[in-house]
């Protein structure tokens, strides 16, 4: 049972919740948060903590960004967008119970004091931006080190808001490195 009450938008993404974990969940219904709702969130906040996890996508992105707003010391759970996606929809209810687990065990907490430890310079170095293959490479390191897919600026705020450390950067884009070298040399 996770201790947190996982904050979801829609009655789907529940049932796929649940195939994967034992957790209470409070379903937003997209966008639209009625007073009650919130003052429901709040309430599981402030008694056990919350889990937001919104679907990959840009209105899950604006529904993770308000209730941040909102509820500060909320953790973050981000299921890649690839293992969201079936049947041309994407959504938390379309992600294997895998992929939801692996997503809860990389939970973050954002920072509102952030320290700047990366700068668009790690970026562009570690092509993450810039390049032609920096969308998908931010895509690819984004679900190593949990913090979800997002552009170049969006990615920097997250790296510096999450408390990423410059080891696990270092780690990550070693792993994302060796993945790309495994990849080009299954298609060469």
């Amino acid at each position: 049972m996770i201790k947190e009450v996982l904050v979801v938008e829609g009655k789907m993404d529940v049932v796929a919740i649940n195939k994967a974990v034992e957790a209470d969940c409070i379903i937003t219904g997209g966008f639209s948060l009625k007073k009650y709702m919130l003052d429901h969130i709040r309430q599981a906040y402030e008694k056990r903590g919350i889990i937001i996890m919104t679907d990959p996508d840009s209105a899950g992105e604006r529904i993770r960004a308000y209730l941040s707003k909102q509820f500060p010391e909320a953790k973050h759970a981000f299921v890649p967008k690839k293992d969201a996606t079936a049947n041309g929809d994407i959504g938390i209810e379309q992600a294997s119970p895998d992929a939801i687990r692996t997503a809860l065990e990389k939970v973050r907490t954002l920072g509102w004091n952030p320290i700047t430890v990366f700068t668009g310079a790690d970026l562009i170095a570690a092509r993450l931006s810039g390049s032609t293959c920096a969308s998908e490479r931010r895509a690819k390191m984004g679900e190593i080190l949990g913090i979800g897919y997002a552009n170049a600026k969006t990615f920097l705020t997250r790296l510096n808001h999450y408390g990423v450390t410059e080891a696990e950067f270092e780690k990550a884009l070693d792993l994302l490195d060796a993945q790309d070298a495994s990849e080009g040399e299954k298609t060469e």
